[in-house]
């Protein structure tokens, strides 16, 4: 049938039906730009404020792994200004053996270098043997040390352009100052350990002096001079870097002409700041990965518009050939760009699992230094059997050669034990607070005690609640104080007959766990967690267990405390912080 309606008005309806489409591209354009724009606006923040709580976290961590180091190297100075063979050695003059048990010191202690000087200042003793003789009475820590009666720290400039950390002690004989121990802590590991992440990490002293940094040209400088080593960009500059980089929020900090995130947390040491610079790459790059998303989403359905528009052309069609092709390239570079970044946050992981592993080794090594200086006794007795086991030999007196022998058997089995127990502590690591059941730390105990009471005929007695007894406490530090107490009690009841310990743990307002054995009792209760204060013979022991408890007690927020019996022996007793139902409900 032939069309006899008006050309005009067909021509009309063409028309009507193209401007709705037209439209609608038109919205669905301005819709795209709104939602890109918005995407774009809280993406940025709400990443930006990722990044920056994570840069947080790592400078609470880094800032707890500094305390804990300068903590640790603190108590050095005390114990070794009373350790008697370097008291003797300034004393008598005798300085022939004082290097070596420095360096046998600071393989267990951990720090840089160890330092004795005589009254005088001069260099009697050393880790290093290239000091010895050297003349230090000038240096600060020599100088300001005679003038105090307390541990003195102090951060120096080295002549490298770093600084050396160090504490110093007055060594004191008969009220009078016959020496000074210096201990060198080794801060600048943290600087190599640092180096590894992409944030720029620096420490600043009371003074905001740069005095530890991820940059070694920032060191000595504060933290307007160490940004200005470099000029921020000019304005042409920071114009091009806002057309590449639209939408990231003001940046805090300039660092080679790069924006960077700052972020400041507080080291609880002599007004220390721990500060970083974080970049906004991973910002960026997280952002622009959706934002593509949204672009090439919006694209499909414009090319499918444009594609209805333009079907019956076939010019039109090619170009959206070609438009698709384009496309394609886009999603092949956005499916890189994603596994790029997948794989950036997987070495994030990795990284943060190597710090913590590192935390725990660093529990363990303090364990470690703790349990070591109970190897020495036994290899000091095994020395002195085999010298007696080889004179016997000579003198053909082999039955008694044999009991020597026996002895050295004995104690290889009790180095044994005491290994055993430090690989335990390796299995159950770390040194974080949680909740522990006081039960449980005490079974523990015993468990490890083993195979000492093996060898003892003692009657263990425990009295524990049906209820647990939950603490908030580190629980390798707790079984520590625990074995050294159990071990203390069995020394103390060697020459009773009718050996007994009891073990008895009570809930109240306190945690209270109480050690009692039938022994000799305590002589002197004022010395009793001194260091190096024993009443043991040679061999047994050098007076550092008591101490070490004593100290892990009062970080736990307990106390330690040692009576004599009524019926004789000695009491010890553990009193620690007793977690509240709320809390236990929370845990």
């Amino acid at each position: 049938m032939k069309d006899t309606r008006d050309p005009n008005k067909q021509a009309g309806e063409q028309a009507g039906v193209g401007w709705p489409m037209r439209s609608a591209v038109l919205a669905l354009i301005i819709v795209a730009v709104a939602l890109i724009w918005g995407t774009n606006s809280w993406l940025t923040e709400r990443f930006t404020e990722t990044t920056r709580n994570r840069a947080q976290v790592r400078l609470a961590l880094y800032s707890g792994n500094v305390v804990s180091e300068l903590q640790r190297a603190s108590v050095v100075p005390l114990l070794l200004s009373r350790d008697p063979t370097l008291i003797g050695a300034l004393n008598s003059g005798d300085y022939t053996n004082t290097s070596q048990r420095l360096i046998s010191y600071v393989e267990e202690i951990g720090a840089a270098s160890l330092i004795l000087l005589d009254d005088s200042g001069r260099v009697v003793g050393a880790t290093d043997r290239n000091l010895i003789g050297a003349n230090q009475r000038t240096q600060p820590y020599f100088v300001n040390t005679q003038r105090a009666s307390d541990t003195i720290f102090l951060a120096a400039n080295a002549e490298q352009g770093g600084f050396n950390f160090t504490y110093s002690r007055r060594v004191i004989s008969d009220r009078k100052t016959i020496g000074v121990i210096v201990v060198e802590v080794d801060l600048a590991k943290f600087e190599r350990s640092w180096a590894g992440i992409s944030d720029a990490v620096i420490v600043t002293n009371s003074e905001g002096q740069v005095i530890l940094s991820t940059e070694p040209r920032w060191r000595g400088h504060s933290i307007e001079e160490a940004l200005a080593t470099r000029s921020a960009p000019t304005a042409i500059e920071r114009a091009i870097q806002a057309t590449a980089d639209w939408g990231v929020l003001p940046p805090a900090a300039y660092i080679t002409g790069e924006r960077v995130m700052r972020n400041d947390a507080r080291i609880p040491f002599q007004g220390w700041r721990l500060v970083s610079f974080t970049t906004y790459a991973s910002v960026r790059e997280r952002v622009n990965g959706v934002l593509a998303l949204e672009i090439m989403g919006f694209a499909i359905l414009l090319a499918l518009s444009f594609y209805m528009m333009s079907r019956k052309a076939q010019s039109r069609s090619m170009f959206f050939q070609r438009e698709s092709a384009d496309l394609r390239q886009l999603n092949d570079r956005l499916q890189r760009e994603i596994a790029e970044r997948e794989k950036a946050e997987k070495n994030l992981e990795v990284a943060e699992q190597t710090l913590a592993q590192s935390s725990k080794l660093a529990a363990l090594g303090e364990m470690s230094a703790a349990v070591s200086h109970e190897l020495n006794q036994p290899l000091a007795a095994m020395k002195t059997y085999l010298a007696g086991a080889r004179l016997l030999m000579q003198r053909r007196r082999s039955d008694e050669a044999l009991s020597s022998f026996q002895r050295i058997d004995d104690l290889i089995e009790r180095m044994g034990a005491i290994t055993r127990q430090l690989k335990s502590y390796a299995r159950k690591g770390g040194d974080a607070f949680e909740p522990l059941d006081c039960r449980a730390s005490v079974a523990a105990a015993l468990s490890m005690m083993e195979p000492q009471l093996k060898t003892r005929q003692v009657e263990i007695t425990r009295i524990m609640p049906r209820e647990p007894v939950m603490v908030m406490a580190d629980k390798i530090r707790l079984e520590q104080v625990i074995i050294n107490l159990l071990r203390n009690a069995l020394d103390a009841t060697k020459l009773t007959k009718d050996a007994k310990i009891d073990l008895i743990l009570s809930a109240g307002e306190t945690a209270t766990l109480v050690v009692r054995d039938n022994g000799h009792g305590i002589t002197d209760l004022d010395d009793l967690f001194e260091p190096f204060y024993t009443t043991k013979q040679p061999g047994d022991g050098v007076g550092l267990g008591l101490a070490i408890s004593s100290g892990i007690v009062n970080d736990l927020g307990g106390r330690l405390t040692a009576r004599n019996g009524r019926q004789g022996g000695a009491v010890f007793e553990v009193q620690l912080p007793i977690l509240g139902k709320e809390i236990k409900a929370a845990e």
